[in-house]
């Protein structure tokens, strides 16, 4: 048996595709979406994905603000510039490029971001609403997973009811995670580098979700006959070849559904992004 490929590439196109004539509507009306991205210093992996985010504004019609400052930029200067755009009602969304330099503090640099603007998800008021059911935007990588769920093997995976083991605990992927598939409906297990007989726990799941950042750590010997598999990790295997959690080509072999490292969770993450823009625009309104 092999299992289906989860294609996030083609299911973040479609997410893009269906903002595309969203925007263009709104644009009609008179309202244009429009993301303001901060990147401190020059760190090469930050600036991909900058680039990346400012292509997909393009594509589906948003405007984009780049703020590019220098790796010297003090905090209180970062902090005066999102308290400007914040103040900007031809802003609709703030993001600021993790990590930044080891001088700033990210926590003051996420809480100082108006939680109507934060189409990141990292601020306190937003994770709070997630986790009382209440209406915030949502961290995208999850929001991302969610969608691959909902929309890959033409939406014929049931979440609800079913047993979801997650690795990994992070602020960003794991605990929002957690409370998405709970949302969901899904009974949700959350495993760590704590959890004892990591291996078994994870071989009950219907859904596994690896989101622990080590190299092909997830072998068959973790997941059970027909599982879903969906890979956070992004990681470089020794040839320095970019890989995931999941040793994909043993694990493709026993689970029903997967997800690729590159080409799965990765796409996903910048269209549920562009999706919270959009969001945060028509809430205004």
């Amino acid at each position: 048996m092999s299992a289906t490929i989860i294609d996030g590439k083609l299911i973040s196109a479609q997410i893009k595709d269906e903002l595309k004539e969203k925007t263009a509507a709104l644009k009609e009306k008179g309202v244009e979406v429009t993301l303001a991205v901060i990147l401190v210093g020059e760190d090469p992996a930050s600036q991909v994905y900058v680039r990346n985010k400012k292509k997909a504004c393009e594509y589906v019609g948003f405007r984009s603000f780049s703020f590019e400052l220098p790796e010297t930029t003090s905090q209180a200067d970062l902090l005066k510039l999102i308290d400007e755009l914040n103040n900007r009602k031809d802003v609709d969304g703030i993001l600021v490029q993790m990590p930044l330099p080891s001088h700033i503090d990210e926590k003051a640099v996420i809480d100082a971001i108006d939680p109507s603007k934060d189409v990141d998800g990292f601020h306190p008021m937003n994770v709070g609403a997630l986790c009382i059911g209440e209406k915030g935007f949502v961290s995208c990588t999850p929001a991302g997973v969610i969608e691959l769920l909902k929309r890959g093997c033409d939406g014929k995976i049931e979440i609800a009811g079913k047993e979801c083991v997650i690795v990994g605990r992070s602020n960003i992927v794991g605990k929002p995670m957690s409370l998405l598939m709970l949302r969901e409906n899904a009974t949700v297990t959350v495993a760590h580098s704590k959890t004892k007989d990591l291996a078994q726990v994870c071989k009950r799941a219907d859904i596994l979700i690896a989101a622990v950042g080590k190299a092909g750590m997830i072998t068959k010997d973790f997941v059970k006959e027909g599982a879903v598999v969906i890979d956070v990790g992004i990681n470089r295997n020794a040839d320095g070849k970019l890989c995931g959690d999941v040793l994909f080509d043993e694990v493709s072999e026993i689970a029903g559904a997967i997800t690729p490292v590159p080409g799965g969770v990765g796409p996903m993450t910048i269209a549920m992004l562009m999706n919270n823009c959009y969001e945060a625009a028509v809430r205004k309104l």
